[in-house]
């Protein structure tokens, strides 16, 4: 059942920034926002029926209107990065804002997630976001339509849904950038994470791909079974210490996008709360980030402090720098095609402890 939506301040641009609260039978509550059609909130029991937030953010408006690390927001045109803040489509040369050193990060200066969408109600548990990319926006081109759903159900499962057109061939990964914490608060350290990938995308030191597909057997990237996190996060594993110390890395769930259909790829769990996540997605990889750069200066939701290792996040998505890697998977959408990409995230209560690595 939908508990409704209110205003709850204004964008920058005087608009009023809408929020929506999506709610099921089971005590789950989910608050949306216009704003970066944002995940603001995620309320999910425990193994004994008690709520709380899992997701990482802010109580009001005003602090996801400036910087902060992407608390929630659809990221878009391009999520993830573009190397050297460029890629050539068709014979054409086109420049990106250059946001993250000398690439492109998360759709540029004024992405996605920096604008305040439309939104529709479409039913009692779901609600849809729009947004219309002007032609050259951040150095893409085609006007790009593309609309975001949130479908909160009885099952306890979020989907959401992306869908994408352009009048002009043009390169498009949207993903949510939600930071989760199924203990509420504090570190992720005892989390216990499955990721169902044979293979992960190694980096250099901006975080670029090198264009290799390497398999994880071996290596601290390898969480096909189930894993505490704090057991990985201080290995002395040059990937890890790119990414300053954790994870940030893609993991790859096939070669194909969401032709495959959905595939479940990941598991996350927290012992103490019994708390548990399933994440199934259309897309070919997922990035897995534990918040590496996260450092105490962003004051969330109940005056807590966000430090380092306080969430995880499970972005699923098409490969970084999958313009200039045509070895990847293909980004490009033209004229008369349609993209789309669904990700769910279901959520259970696990065994008492001692069960609950069971994959």
């Amino acid at each position: 059942m939908s508990a409704g939506h209110s205003i709850c301040g204004h964008a920058p641009d005087g608009t009023p920034v809408a929020s929506i609260i999506l709610a099921n039978r089971n005590g789950m509550r989910a608050t949306l926002l216009s704003w970066g059609a944002s995940l603001q909130s995620l309320e999910v029991p425990d193994r004994l029926g008690r709520c709380a937030d899992v997701v990482l953010g802010f109580d009001t408006l005003a602090p996801y209107l400036v910087r902060h690390p992407n608390f929630g927001v659809t990221v878009g045109r391009y999520g993830n990065r573009i190397a050297r803040a460029g890629f050539t489509l068709d014979g054409v040369a086109y420049t990106l804002a250059a946001n993250n050193g000398p690439n492109s990060l998360h759709g540029g200066n004024v992405g996605f997630s920096k604008r305040n969408w439309a939104w529709r109600s479409e039913g009692d548990q779901s609600v849809c976001f729009e947004y219309t990319s002007p032609d050259g926006e951040e150095g893409y081109p085609g006007t790009l339509r593309a609309a975001v759903s949130y479908t909160l159900d009885d099952d306890n499962g979020l989907t959401l849904d992306f869908v994408a057109t352009t009048d002009r061939p043009t390169v498009v990964n949207l993903t949510n950038h939600s930071y989760f914490n199924l203990a509420g608060q504090g570190s992720v350290r005892d989390h216990v994470v499955t990721v169902h990938a044979d293979a992960f995308l190694p980096v250099d030191a901006g975080s670029i791909p090198v264009g290799e597909m390497r398999a994880v057997a071996g290596t601290p990237m390898d969480l096909r079974a189930p894993t505490r996190v704090g057991d990985r996060l201080d290995a002395p594993d040059e990937q890890m210490r790119l990414v300053e110390g954790g994870f940030d890395h893609t993991f790859v769930l096939g070669t194909a996008g969401a032709g495959a259909g959905l595939r479940h790829a990941a598991r996350v769990v927290d012992p103490a709360s019994g708390r548990r996540m399933d994440v199934h997605a259309t897309q070919p990889g997922v990035q897995f980030y534990t918040a590496n750069k996260l450092d105490g200066s962003h004051v969330g939701k109940g005056g807590a402090t966000y430090g380092r290792h306080a969430a995880l996040c499970l972005e699923t998505q098409h490969f970084p720098d999958s313009p200039n890697q045509p070895m990847f998977p293909s980004t490009v959408l033209r004229p008369g095609a349609e993209y789309r990409h669904r990700a769910v995230y279901r959520f259970s209560s696990a065994p008492p402890a001692g069960n609950v690595q069971v994959p």
